[in-house]
């Protein structure tokens, strides 16, 4: 029985085929619908393991910014993941640091518990656990579905008697390569996230404010060297000017003694 059901759709695009030199789309679908109940009951009787999605968001303060990079970074060495996102800030009495990192599933825990040992206070948090089993084994099904559609198609094509039916089903196998290719990518989206987990920690160091007379001081030296540095670039574009100004004034005054 499970059999026939399984080959009904084949069967009726067949049939379809046969009488209308031209796949049936109403045909395709129905045996597509088949196979992926076929399938679904299959997978029913079967124990199957749970696909779950982790991620970790952290955030704390620390005494010291590059010991604590220094402490994530051998975790994430140790626990065979990798850094996808490290950027830095720094605003007004604080210097901060995010860093994105994915690790294997099985060593999430393991390596939050390392790359956060001696934090005492969190001020964020989360962990949070996303179950795609239901939508991992949908795309499943769907692949394996267009993947025997596209070899019923291909049979078909070697039974093509004219022109018109060999580029009626090359269009349809087409089609049903484009799906394949956007479901498999979804299918490898999804056990990546599966296989490595996502850590977001974020930490930071607090800088002591300056006085403003301090400020100002600092500011006021920045600018005056600054200042001498541009006084001598400008001397040194117009010496020709300075050296004719300085002969003329020494002409004048010899002019003036001899007079």
């Amino acid at each position: 029985m499970k059999h026939l059901t399984k080959y009904l759709g084949l069967i009726l695009l067949l049939t379809c085929f046969g009488c209308t030199q031209n796949p049936d789309t109403a045909s395709m679908k129905m045996a597509e619908e088949e196979v992926v109940a076929s399938t679904s009951e299959q997978k029913t009787s079967e124990t199957v393991e749970r696909k779950l999605i982790k991620e970790g968001r952290v955030e704390f303060e620390t005494d010291n910014l590059n010991s604590t990079r220094k402490t994530i970074f051998d975790a994430v060495n140790k626990y065979k993941g990798y850094v996808s996102s490290d950027q830095e800030f720094k605003s007004s009495g604080r210097k901060s640091n995010t860093i994105i990192i994915r690790a294997p599933a099985d060593n999430f825990d393991n390596l939050l518990s390392d790359a956060t040992q001696g934090v005492e206070k969190f001020e964020r948090k989360e962990i949070n656990v996303k179950d795609v089993t239901e939508e991992f084994l949908d795309i499943q099904a769907r692949l394996k579905t267009k993947k025997e559609l596209e070899q019923r198609f291909i049979d078909l094509l070697g039974e093509a008697k004219n022109v018109t039916e060999i580029l009626e089903i090359e269009k349809q196998i087409g089609q049903l390569r484009s799906e394949i290719e956007s479901i498999e990518g979804r299918l490898q989206y999804l056990q990546n996230r599966v296989s490595f987990s996502t850590l977001t920690m974020t930490f930071y160091e607090r800088i002591p404010n300056e006085t403003e007379f301090g400020q100002k001081f600092k500011n006021g030296f920045r600018n005056g060297w600054d200042n001498l540095v541009w006084f001598f670039v400008v001397l040194t574009n117009i010496w020709p000017f300075i050296l004719i100004g300085l002969g003329f004034i020494v002409g004048i005054r010899i002019y003036r003694r001899k007079k």
